[in-house]
Order: C-alpha cells, then structure tokens, then sequence
C-alpha cells in the first residue's frame, strides 16, 4: 500500500502525494510518461530512495521503519538493471539465491527455478559478457522471480526481447502473479500493460491522474486500447 508519497528534488517535485494500493496475486501497473514520477516511485517502493513524507507498506511491514524487513519480502528489477558479467548465468543465479537464503536446499531450488525461467539452456555456462540484451534480461528476470517473492518491482520486463521472447516473459509474469505473487509493473509498451494488468495507474507530473481496470479505463474513455486512455488522460 502505498499512501501519500511525497518527493523532491530541491525545487522540483517529483512525486505530489500519491497513494494506490496492489493487492496479492494482482498484477499492477504504473504508466506514465518520461519524468511522470514511475521511477522515483518504484525506488523508494524498493527502499533505494526514502520519501520525505507518507509511507508505503508491503505485508504491512513499512519501507520508512522497517526497510530490511521490506527487503527480504520484495525483488526489484530496474529498467537499466546488469547482472556481474565475469559471472556465467548459473553462477550468478547461485550467487544470487545464495544471498536471499541460509538454507542451501532453499537455495537449490531457487537455482532450478531460475534456470526455468530463464530458459537459456547450454548458454548458462557462458559468460554473461557474451549474452545478447535479451538473454541477459531473460537472467535478470529469472533472478528476480525465483526466490518467490511477495512482491515483484519489474520496469520494463520485457526490454531487449523479441515479439516471441516477450510473449513468453509475460506468461510466466502473469502465472506468477496467479500463484500469489504481487507484481507492480512499470512499462512504455502499452499493449503489455494491458495484456499483463489487473489494474493500472496513470501518474504524471507526480500525481495519479487514474486507476482502474483497463476495460473501466477503456469504457471511461471510449478508447479501443490503454494506449489511447493513456494519450487523453495526459493531455488533460
């Protein structure tokens, strides 16, 4: 839960009091155009950054008081996101899984996990170095999903994939979040937005501007696709 989030940097208010609300095994996503906000919020979701006023909860644990408590409960995959790159992909999904938990039977089977998701076969003993963008996103994306966590932070997933490569991301995503999994997305790809989302929130200028299914979005809007609400409402 989000409430009332307020942010600045010196004269320029990034983010306005903003509030919404991602509840569990939704999918929910945040849009808004180029310095709307998406990523000041998303990091101090995260913890990266603190807010000077209001507060967000995730499993009614506070980021502002209880920050490590929030950050074993969440994963966060920025958009410019890079993994270790003299690493080869199964080591790192080691590495990674390594410091989420002390049990090494947890761990092992977040490595497997990771591998699935990843779906990189023979290539998980290369380097990562020699990964195209989207092999190294694919990683990325498996890292932050298979340690399971309450909340998953993806901006923009499916970055550096193919049509074929993202339709795939965005199943697993989506069969993720019907297990449980909160997900809160940040994507410019507006026909992902409203494939993967149960509800979406404009923001802009730091403000949220609206929240609603896509279809109460549409309808409101008499718009054929999330693209178009998109354009009006920040034109408004």
């Amino acid at each position: 839960m989000v409430e009332n989030l307020t942010k600045s940097y010196g004269s320029l208010k990034a983010l306005k009091g903003i509030s919404f609300e991602a509840f569990r095994g939704e999918v929910f996503a945040l849009i808004g155009p180029n310095g709307a906000g998406k990523t000041t919020s998303l990091r101090i979701i995260s913890t990266i950054l603190t807010p000077d006023d209001g507060d967000v909860y995730v499993a009614n644990n506070s980021v502002r008081y209880k920050p490590e408590i929030v950050r074993s409960l969440i994963t966060y995959l920025p958009e410019d996101a890079g993994a270790y790159k003299n690493m080869t992909g199964i080591g790192y999904l080691k590495f990674m899984a390594s410091l989420y938990f002390d049990s090494k039977k947890d761990a092992r089977e977040a490595v497997e996990l990771g591998v699935e998701i990843a779906g990189l076969g023979d290539r998980l003993s290369s380097k990562i170095a020699t990964y195209s963008k989207g092999m190294a996103r694919k990683l990325l994306l498996a890292r932050a999903l298979m340690v399971r966590p309450v909340l998953a932070i993806l901006d923009e997933p499916t970055s550096g994939l193919d049509v074929m490569n993202s339709i795939e991301v965005r199943k697993i995503i989506k069969n993720f979040a019907r297990s449980g999994m909160t997900v809160l997305l940040s994507s410019h790809n507006m026909l992902e937005v409203e494939y993967l989302s149960d509800r979406v929130a404009i923001i802009d200028k730091g403000e949220i501007l609206e929240t609603g299914t896509p279809k109460e979005l549409k309808d409101k809007y008499n718009a054929s696709n999330l693209e178009e609400v998109f354009e009006v409402v920040s034109k408004n």
